[in-house]
């Protein structure tokens, strides 16, 4: 009997360990500055809802441009050579 951690390919294991190290860049990079250079509570909470935005703004970005390399890969192989 095989565990079920064994049948997930490393391709996953590689995304998710990307996520989760993007989630902490956002987190330590953006989100906690963001966050601490405000006192009061809904400054605090504004920010952090602002943070969000800008997450979801990145997030858009790389799924853009991660599918036009991937429509136009052929196009783009040619140019490498």
């Amino acid at each position: 009997m095989t565990l079920p951690l064994a049948e997930i390919p490393t391709q996953v294991w590689l995304f998710v360990g990307a996520g989760l190290v993007s989630l902490v860049a956002f987190g330590a990079l953006i989100l906690v500055p963001a966050v601490g250079a405000y006192s009061r509570t809904w400054e605090k909470a504004t920010a952090a809802v602002l943070s969000l935005f800008i997450l979801a703004a990145l997030l858009l970005v790389g799924v853009g441009l991660g599918a036009f390399i991937f429509y136009n890969w052929d196009t783009i192989s040619n140019w490498l050579g």
